[in-house]
């Protein structure tokens, strides 16, 4: 039942109708303020933060395990504004909550929310209460996989969680014991609708702990294959693939079904190779069981939108776990499997994106690192044959859950790119750019960072870490880059912090609890973080012409800013007209008979009139010229003045402040003086200590100390994760054999299977008493063997007499 009413979050109010509600700024809510709430540092990276991508913000106060919901008005009034409903309500579990949680997210159409903790995990119904206590809604929850993590013991550990793309009840999981779930929550919470139990080596064939230890995942995206496929992260940086997986009873879009259902005819079937066809084949076999309605699609050419998968699983073969994906050019052998030579500690965070045609992969290091991968070519479906799956049905044998194995099969070297399809390899990775993030050295494990994306931008990626928030965009990208023509070049990604909290130096703790991207249909967006006191930050993220690339046209001059110009032009006081001066006079050729006219006479006084006319045309008309640019131009000089006045003010200012601070710098310069004579006498002391000269490491020390300090960050963590995944299966198995030996003796039956074991059991213990037998033995042979070489080496040495 959704919930319409609009309830105070203070216990002294009563939710009444006429309750009116305040809209306020998000950052300036009574929600997040240090002093309501006096949140407290952890050393856990959180985020309790989700938004359900219309008009609802859902905050987790982990003081009071309580669940708030605010409306948002998003831009209004103003584009950079974010409105908040006051009071918000207030959403309790009804139920106990024995565990910190740690993450929230939403599903799909935001009906359900996934309260995340280590040792267990929670869905909450906001629309689904069962009761309503004081002014609290109280909603109901439920316990996902109780039987599997909340066993009372840590040693199996959820690492992440993450809802279904496709489904509105399907959740992963990903736990230490290497083991990826999918469970349906509309069916059984309880136990899981898919298992698959992960082997990315062969036994014996592991050179190292991490590369067994998985960190994190990812869904794909809605592209070809993507959509079925699932990534998977390990602490070495290696990146695996299952594919396809697609939860029972979801929803996916017929049109690109089709698409991949006729590539896998056209490309696959007439395939001249033998294992391309058979692998097209399984994969149309899987398509037409998993979706009937696609053979119909493509005889009738019905127009359904949406196709609704069937549970199904090939009886006779398992996933393969394809992978590691490794670089174009990259050979088989190469020990770097997804590090590069820029890439510092181990990975600790993975993250999916696609934008257009490209399916962007970003690993996150412990250094600091942000490694940027594309798939240079489109996944396809692998399975293993003669490898079962174990399948759960029900009395009318139709599937509720299976578990497969999946493992990673030796494929060959991928150093072209055209490589054939269907052929099983695992697509190759194209590296786009290691982002370093310049963050400060620390002496501790390394960096905890967290991946998001842009809802607006999907080529905007936000960094969340313990220095702040970054945010990187992509500028190019394999099959849709942004430049064409001459500009075609591979442009680097551009970073810019966002909010730096590294002023007074970062620490092992977080700096944030919550991060979320907002944005509207009007093309605005917004981040909005929650600091550890619980104070809300928010900043609104340009889009518009980011991607766009930087364009100078040569012939134009640049345009300085307007402060800068109106000062260096130099302003026209006269005219040009005026500086050259009166035209020239073109006087009348003198006739031989005008010296001889009388100045009195009519003939004279024409002449002297003519004359008089042209001198008044050239220079009285120009000195009046003169006369009126200049009685125009007087404030004007009389501004330049004053503005020179003003700056030769402002320079003796400067002056004076310069031969103020001369005196101090002075004292500076001979305390730096002073220091670097110190320091050079203490290093002169330190020269002269015998441990001075000690050679530098060579290559191959150099190489050792980086392998001995890998195994101590990364390797005993994965060891450590690895020891006590085992204890509990073994813990469970023991369990279930008590249970089942109990049952016989409750039962009266005799049963001989015991027996058999146990003849097996003591069969096997007189062959490794055989066997320890003879290694005794060797030993001891060994042992004489040396004794004697060591006998006649000392008589060898002995002097002669």
């Amino acid at each position: 039942m959704r919930i319409t009413a609009e309830p105070s979050s203070e216990p002294s109010r009563s939710p009444t109708p006429k309750d009116e509600v305040e809209w306020l700024p998000l950052p300036k809510h009574p929600l997040f303020t240090a002093a309501a709430n006096g949140g407290s540092g952890t050393a856990i990276s959180r985020n309790l933060l989700a938004w359900d991508g219309a008009s609802r913000l859902y905050f987790w106060d982990s003081n009071n395990n309580f669940l708030h919901r605010l409306s948002l008005r998003l831009g209004d009034p103003d584009p950079p504004s974010v409105l908040a409903a006051f009071p918000s309500k207030v959403l309790q579990a009804d139920g106990v909550l024995d565990f910190d949680v740690q993450k929230i997210s939403i599903n799909r159409n935001g009906t359900a929310i996934l309260l995340f903790g280590s040792e267990s995990l929670c869905v909450m119904y906001p629309y689904g209460r069962t009761s309503r206590k004081d002014v609290n809604l109280i909603c109901r929850t439920i316990t996902v996989g109780s039987q599997t993590y909340s066993t009372g013991s840590k040693d199996i550990r959820v690492l992440q969680a993450l809802w279904h793309p496709y489904s509105d009840t399907h959740l992963g999981i990903l736990s230490s014991d290497s083991v990826f779930r999918l469970f349906n929550l509309a069916v059984d919470p309880l136990q899981p609708e898919q298992e698959y139990y992960l082997q990315p080596v062969e036994p014996g064939r592991s050179r190292n702990a991490s590369s067994v230890c998985p960190i994190d995942f990812s869904f794909g995206g809605d592209h070809l294959w993507d959509r079925f496929s699932v990534f998977i992260l390990f602490s070495d940086g290696a990146i695996y693939v299952l594919c396809p997986v697609a939860p029972f009873g979801s929803f996916f879009k017929c049109e690109p079904l089709l698409e991949i259902y006729n590539d896998a005819h056209t490309f696959g079937l007439i395939s001249a190779n033998s294992l391309a066809a058979s692998n097209s084949k399984l994969a149309i076999s899987w398509l037409e069981a998993t979706f009937p309605e696609l053979q119909n699609q493509e005889t009738e050419g019905d127009n359904l939108s949406l196709l609704r998968a069937h549970a199904y699983a090939l009886f006779d073969a398992s996933l393969v776990l394809q992978g590691p994906l490794r670089r174009v050019g990259q050979d088989r052998n190469e020990d770097s499997v997804g590090r590069s030579a820029e890439c510092e500690g181990r990975a600790v965070n993975f993250l999916y994106n696609l934008v257009s045609k490209d399916s962007i992969l970003v690993t996150a290091w412990t250094g600091g690192q942000l490694q940027i991968d594309a798939l240079a070519d489109e996944i396809q479906p692998v399975w293993s044959i003669g490898s079962p799956p174990r399948l759960r049905v029900d009395s009318h044998d139709q599937i509720l859950g299976l578990a497969m194995i999946c493992e990673s099969i030796a494929s060959g070297c991928l150093e072209k790119l055209d490589h054939n399809a269907w052929l099983g390899n695992p697509p190759p990775l194209l590296r786009l750019a290691v982002v370093d993030l310049a963050l400060p050295q620390r002496a501790e494990s390394g960096y905890n960072i967290s991946l998001f994306i842009d809802t607006l931008m999907p080529e905007r990626i936000y960094s969340l870490h313990d220095g702040g928030i970054d945010s990187i965009v992509l500028h190019f990208l394999p099959f849709t880059s942004q430049t064409t023509g001459k500009d075609d070049t591979m442009r680097t990604p551009s970073v810019h912090p966002v909010l730096n909290t590294c002023q007074s130096g970062c620490t092992s703790e977080p700096s944030f609890c919550g991060f979320v991207s907002l944005s509207d249909s009007f093309g605005y967006s917004w981040i909005v973080a929650i600091t550890l006191s619980h104070e809300c930050v928010m900043f609104e993220m340009k889009t518009w012409n980011l991607l766009l690339p930087v364009s100078i046209d040569m012939e134009k001059k640049p345009i300085p800013p307007e402060g800068e110009s109106k000062e260096r032009e130099i302003p026209t006081i006269i005219s040009k007209e005026l500086l050259s001066g009166p035209k020239e006079v073109l006087v009348p050729q003198a006739s031989p008979s005008l010296r001889s006219v009388a100045s009195d006479s009519i003939e004279g006084r024409s002449t002297l009139h003519q004359y008089f006319k042209l001198f008044h045309e050239t220079y009285v008309e120009y000195a009046h010229k003169v006369y009126l640019e200049l009685k125009h131009h007087a404030p004007q000089l009389k501004k330049i003045i004053n503005d020179q006045h003003s700056r030769l003010a402002e320079a003796q200012q400067k002056l004076l402040k310069v031969e103020e601070k001369e005196s101090i710098l002075q004292k500076r310069i001979d305390r730096a003086i002073q220091m670097h004579n110190s320091l050079e006498d203490r290093l002169q002391q330190l020269r002269n200590l015998p441990c001075a000269h000690k050679k530098p490491l060579s290559s191959a020390e150099r190489q050792f100390k980086s392998e001995l300090d890998h195994f101590k960050d990364v390797e005993l963590d994965a060891l450590h994760s690895s020891v006590d995944a085992l204890n509990a299966r073994l813990r469970r198995h023991l369990q279930a054999s008590k249970a089942s030996h109990q049952q016989q003796k409750t039962s009266g039956k005799k049963t001989y299977g015991g027996d058999d074991q146990i003849s097996m059991l003591k069969s096997s213990l007189e062959k490794l008493s055989l066997v320890n037998n003879e290694n005794s033995k060797k030993v001891k042979l060994v042992e004489s063997t040396l004794r004697s070489k060591e006998r006649s080496s000392r008589e060898s040495s002995l002097p002669l007499l």
